[in-house]
Order: structure tokens, then C-alpha cells, then sequence
């Protein structure tokens, strides 16, 4: 072990403590989750989430639900357990309307798109808005279909890829949101990418007719950390000169790549997280709004659940997605165990309020440094795909304070460095330290890992 780390090529970071950037707003990189099926987050999830203080949550309202079994009833015994298990995270939600109800929905068909009785679901659409907005004050934004440039194949009912067709249902839906919640935010349309209609016909038809949109929302399931920054300079650009304020850019649903086999071993590769922090990063850099890591927490889905509105074929998607070979998204497992990639989000949650300079040479090296009440940190991704390497690497602080510090270094590796029940990670450095003006320290980066090292001061 000596000697390999002897070895090990050696890089320079550097943090300027003084150099203020700006606020941070890591909490503008969150979470979603959702629809597979209908049961509420466990209460050690919803605690752990709590940990992370999230500020906004995204989730699907699917029809397994069964809000409206029936003409003129409304029914919220499924879904308020649901909704209030979320509430307990602390954060707000966005919530999909992928809601279709086999009375307003006779036939099962993805392609059907418009309720026999358009009154009929705009009422539906007040109630359930009535219901989470106002008398359990929980969603703030509504997002209207998700992926509904694929329909089944993207886990919801609708597909609408013509332009039209999507407008005329968001205009259709959003207009009872509205008049329930006039403060809410109204966005669409969760296709799978920035490129693929509907939206950027919606987005043209929002345009042209001044209908509202608080956000433009779209999809990514990428191990590139440069295509989820692509997506958002791409939206950008489509939503330039937008009459009034800009619509808010939310990915609403993003991971890494879908792995063509799924075992256990595979959600607690430490390269999962590597990505989902450089993708963060890279997003991050672009001026992304929002985004929405999918997801929470990993289930099973129940094949009855989707009978009443779902082909035999998407059923059988579905369960080969969730059951069979299932992707292993989720920063907790099915069994509720915590996964690498919730500790990205517990160092993203800790790094400090507002942003200072970091910089380094290092191809495939990620920065990312922030301050807060005499603590600066900087956040240290090792991810190049074309040639992963360990590395040492030397943090220059520059004007740290003079004085006692506590250094602390954490790492997400292949170690697993955490403690399972109280969902810390332990250390892999805490020393005393005293700083004159300008201080450095190595620190061991393998390939594919997150390092979070802090400067804190003892009193």
C-alpha cells in the first residue's frame, strides 16, 4: 500500500477563501421519486431524506392511486399516507399529474390522450389541486404528463408526442390548477430529452400564445456528465427571448446510464456516485434551475396496480424495470439500505452557503468549494471515464485564518465509509491543525470517488 500511494501522480488544487462567488444553492440539486406504486415512504427514508433538508421533491401522481374511482367522487385514502409521508421530509413538492382514470378513460390506449368528459377532469384536477395545495399546503408546482414522448415505456399512461395535441392538454389541465391555487407553478412537459417533441413545439405554442409556463421540464438517463450540461445549454437557447420571465429549467427526472445487468454488487459501485456528483457539478456550472436525481428509494412494482390503465405490455416493462432487472436507482434499496449516492447529497447539504473560487488543471477532476461562518470546504470529484485514475491530491487554501483549525476528510469509495444506522459518513481524517495565512494538506482521491475536506474553526 506504501508504495503504490508513493506512486500515485500528484495534483494541485486550489481554494481562495476570499474569492466569494456568489451563493451556493447546492439545495437547488434535490430528489425525486415515484411511480411504481402507491406505498409511502418508510419512516427511516423519510428521515434520512430529512437529514439531506431538501427544499423541493418531485413525484408522479400515477393512477394506482385511485383518486377518482368513479363519476363525481373523489377519494383520498391512498394517496394522502402518501403525500403526507413526503410532507415529513420537510420539503415542497413538484408534483406530475400522470393521473387517468378509467371514468373519464374508458379504453385502455396510451395514445388517448383527451377524458370524455373534459369538465369532468378539469373538476378532478381542482379537487386534487384543492386538496395538496390549500387544505394539506404540500405542492407548490404542478408539472403536467411525464415522458410523453414514449407513453408506457417511460412508466406513465399518456402519450402525446404531436406538439398540439400536448398544448391543448396542458392548457386543458393547467387551467383548474389555477383557479384552486392562483400562486401555483405550472410546467411541462417531462420528455425524455431536451430535443424530443413535444417540447419544443409546446415550448414554440407557449411562446406564441403567452400561456403560462413557470418551467420547462425534460429527462436524462446519461453516464456523461457533459450531455446533462448539454441539455440545459440546449434549453437555454430554445427558451431565449421568452416573453416575460424566463421559464425555471428543471430536469425533472436524471440518473446515471441504464446498466445492462443488475446486481446488488452494481448499487454499491462507488463510479454510481462519481457520476451523479460530476453530473451534478457539470449541471450545476451550465446554470441549470433544478434538478431532480431519480430516485429516493428502490420498490417493487405490483402488476395488479397497473391493470386498470396500463397495455399487458407496458405491465410486463414495468415489471422487468422493477422486478426482474431492476436499476437500483435509488439512494436507499428496497430493504431500505442507504446506497453511495445519498452521501453525494449529505456533502453537497453540508458544504457551506456561499461559493468560493477553486480551480485545478487536472483533467477529469471536479471542484467545487463554498464557505460558511469561518468553514471553508471544497468537494472533489476523481470521475475520467477515458483513463480513471487514483491520484494525490495537494488542496491549497489560500487565506484560511490564522490559527486552530479541525481539518476533516470524507470520502465515498469502494470502502463503503459510513455508518449504516445513524446514514454518517465516518471520516477518513480528523486532526488538529494550525493555519497561517496560506495552508495545504494531501489527501488520497481514488479513481471514482468524492472527497469532502473542510477547515473549521476551534474555539
Amino acid at each position: 500500500m506504501r508504495q503504490r500511494i508513493l506512486s500515485l501522480p500528484r495534483v494541485d488544487v486550489f481554494v481562495d477563501t476570499e474569492a466569494a462567488l456568489g451563493p451556493l444553492e447546492g439545495w437547488r440539486h434535490t430528489l425525486g421519486h415515484g411511480g411504481i406504486n402507491a406505498v409511502p415512504l418508510p419512516s427511516r427514508v423519510v428521515e434520512g431524506v430529512h437529514k439531506l433538508q431538501p427544499r423541493l421533491l418531485r413525484i408522479f401522481l400515477q393512477e394506482f392511486f385511485q383518486v377518482y374511482p368513479e363519476h363525481g367522487r373523489f377519494d383520498w385514502r391512498r394517496l394522502d399516507p402518501y403525500m403526507d409521508a413526503l410532507a415529513r421530509t420537510g420539503a415542497k413538492i413538484v408534483a406530475d399529474i400522470s393521473l387517468k382514470p378509467r371514468a373519464l378513460f374508458p379504453a385502455i390506449d396510451q395514445a388517448l390522450w383527451k377524458p370524455a368528459d373534459v369538465a369532468a377532469w378539469q373538476r378532478l384536477i381542482f379537487a386534487l389541486v384543492r386538496r395538496y395545495s390549500v387544505e394539506k399546503p404540500v405542492v407548490t408546482h404542478w408539472e403536467i404528463g411525464n415522458e410523453t414522448d414514449i407513453g408506457e415505456d417511460g412508466g406513465t399512461p399518456y402519450l402525446i408526442p404531436d406538439p398540439e395535441a400536448y398544448t391543448e392538454f396542458y392548457r386543458m389541465t393547467i387551467q383548474p390548477i389555477l383557479e384552486a391555487f392562483p400562486e401555483a407553478k405550472v410546467g411541462g412537459p417531462a420528455a425524455c430529452w431536451i430535443d424530443n417533441e413535444p417540447l419544443p413545439g409546446f415550448v414554440a405554442r407557449c411562446r406564441e400564445a403567452n400561456t403560462p409556463l413557470h418551467f420547462l421540464s425534460w429527462h436524462l438517463y446519461s453516464d456523461d456528465p457533459d450531455r446533462h450540461a448539454a441539455g440545459v445549454r440546449k434549453a437555454k437557447a430554445l427558451l431565449d427571448g421568452f416573453p416575460g420571465p424566463r421559464p425555471e429549467m428543471m430536469v425533472t427526472e436524471w440518473s446515471c446510464g441504464f446498466d445492462p445487468v443488475s446486481v446488488e454488487e452494481l448499487a454499491f459501485d462507488s463510479q454510481r456516485a462519481a457520476i451523479t456528483a460530476a453530473s451534478i457539478l457539470a449541471m450545476m456550472e451550465a446554470g441549470l434551475d433544478w434538478s431532480f436525481y431519480y430516485h429516493i428509494w428502490d420498490q417493487v412494482c405490483y402488476p395488479n396496480d397497473f391493470e386498470p390503465f396500463f397495455s399487458p405490455q407496458g405491465i410486463a416493462n414495468m415489471v422487468t424495470h422493477w422486478n426482474e432487472v431492476p436499476h437500483r436507482f435509488g439512494l436507499f434499496g428496497v430493504g431500505e439500505e442507504v446506497r453511495p449516492q445519498y452521501f453525494v447529497y449529505q456533502m453537497l447539504s453540508r458544504l457551506g452557503e456561499e461559493r468560493i473560487a477553486a480551480q485545478s488543471d487536472a483533467p477529469g477532476l471536479r471542484l467545487l468549494a463554498a464557505r460558511s461562518e469561518g468553514k471553508p470546504s471544497v468537494f472533489i470529484v476523481n470521475h475520467n471515464p477515458q483513463e480513471p485514475q487514483d491520484r494525490i491530491v495537494t488542496v491549497h487554501f489560500l487565506h484560511p485564518g490564522t490559527g486552530r483549525k479541525r481539518l476533516t476528510v470524507s470520502r465515498i469509495d469502494a470502502e463503503r465509509r459510513w455508518d449504516p444506522e445513524s446514514l454518517e459518513l465516518l471520516p477518513t481524517e480528523r486532526r488538529e491543525v494550525a493555519t497561517l495565512d496560506a495552508f495545504r494538506c494531501q489527501v488520497f482521491c481514488p479513481a471514482d470517488s468524492v472527497v469532502l475536506l473542510t477547515l473549521e474553526d476551534m474555539r
